[in-house]
């Protein structure tokens, strides 16, 4: 069912322009090049979930990093295609997301998820997550590139 990808192939583009913007709205979509720098990028694993017929409906992306303090994770852009949501699809791609990062060495995989997103964050808590006393920022630099 979980698989990691790679190989950029058209269907594997294909699925993720399908999923993305389940995501978000503003998602633009990923073009071949994108895909290949993720899929050949030392620093992130990309997954997919299959279903019996072996459609994309889920994926997920699995950042592997050095800091000073030590080797860490990140998961990034989890979405389940809306028709296989409560299937245990995500679920099954954070736990082998998991697996990963600690077969890396990573000694910690952090993410974040919006409060709206009810059934992903009570997922995340079930497999172990622990939502921690911090504040998010983000410096959007293609908005200030603008002057926005």
């Amino acid at each position: 069912m979980v698989e990691e990808v790679h190989e950029a192939t058209p269907e594997i583009l294909a699925g993720l322009n399908r999923l993305l913007p389940q995501l978000s709205a503003a998602a633009d979509p990923v073009d071949k090049q994108a895909l290949v720098r993720v899929v050949e990028s030392g620093a992130t694993r990309l997954l997919i979930a299959r279903d019996r017929e072996g459609q994309i409906i889920g994926t997920l992306t699995l950042a592997v990093y050095r800091t000073p303090t030590g080797l860490r994770a990140w998961i990034e852009d989890v979405v389940v295609d809306s028709a296989a949501r409560g299937q245990g699809i995500g679920e099954a791609l954070t736990r082998a997301a998991l697996a990963m990062a600690a077969e890396d060495g990573a000694t910690t995989v952090d993410l974040t998820s919006r409060a709206s997103r009810e059934a992903a964050n009570r997922m995340y808590r079930r497999v172990g997550f622990a939502e921690r006393e911090t504040n998010v920022y983000r410096h959007n630099l293609l908005e200030a590139e603008r002057g926005e």
